[in-house]
């Protein structure tokens, strides 16, 4: 391996850390949160980090976590709430969002009016994004 890649591939190590990551992804939250749902602001933000994290999973440019060979047990359960919300969503999308049968969406709007909250959402959603990533 020659030297201009060795030294590459540690500065990007180093990038990819918690210590790093955690602030910047905490000051893109913050930052985020300060937008109303569904806002252009909201939107190019999303479109933006998502489209560069998007950028680094299809680049070898971040270290990889090798991936299991199967799913574990105690993994496969994970899957059963995972496909009663998204079984529950499609049935309601599909049957038209009523007062009687709001969508997980609607049912999330009133607590992520709050500035905390879609903060903390937008946290949520960042390192779920960066744990595909790093697959």
């Amino acid at each position: 391996m020659d030297q201009s890649s060795h030294i590459t591939a540690e500065i990007s190590g180093a990038r990819a850390r918690p210590l790093v990551l955690v602030p910047v992804f905490a000051l893109i939250s913050l930052a985020g949160a300060l937008f109303p749902s569904f806002s252009l602001g909201a939107e190019v933000l999303v479109v933006a980090v998502g489209g560069t994290l998007f950028w680094l999973g299809l680049s070898d440019r971040t270290p990889r976590r090798s991936s299991p060979d199967r799913l574990s047990a105690r993994a496969r359960w994970w899957l059963v709430p995972g496909l009663t919300l998204g079984v529950v969503e499609a049935i309601n999308f599909f049957a038209g969002s009523t007062l009687e049968h709001p969508t997980l969406s609607n049912l999330a709007d009133p607590i992520l009016e709050g500035y905390l909250a879609r903060a903390a959402a937008y946290f949520g959603w960042l390192t779920a994004y960066w744990g595909l990533v790093r697959r």
